[in-house]
């Protein structure tokens, strides 16, 4: 077991020390050992916070988060509940997926255009099929 700082896992984790402690302060990460008054943390913990880093940069709130890495109710059903909010927040993925394809198209169309304003843009390509 590879023991670190905090300062060190936060430089690994490419984040701050102090969302280490708030992540540990909420229940994302547990409670380190100290060692001399100071936080050691085991290196196995950079998947977790890579988990809940993507987590958060997906739409997952800390709630959410929290449920999928243990907040599972006594006598739940682990897979059912983890199955029921995969599929949800599958579904919202997607849904941004949709979004965001749409406006990659957007921004390409604007790109190849030599329109002076979006809407002048937006009539050319509904005029004639292109800018």
């Amino acid at each position: 077991m590879n023991e670190l700082s905090i300062g060190q896992l936060a430089t690994r984790a490419k984040l701050n020390a102090s969302t280490l402690r708030y992540y540990e302060s909420i229940g994302l990460l547990p409670a380190p050992e100290r060692k001399n008054g100071q936080r050691r943390y085991d290196e196995g913990l950079l998947d977790r916070i890579n988990f809940i880093k993507i987590a958060q940069q997906t739409g997952f709130s800390i709630q959410e988060i929290s449920v999928l890495l243990e907040g599972f109710e006594a006598g739940d059903s682990l897979s059912e509940r983890w199955e029921q909010m995969a599929k949800q927040k599958r579904a919202e993925l997607e849904e941004r997926k949709k979004q965001l394809n749409s406006m990659i198209q957007i921004l390409d169309s604007g790109l190849s255009c030599r329109c002076l304003t979006w809407s002048e843009c937006k009539q050319k390509i509904e005029n004639i099929g292109s800018c």
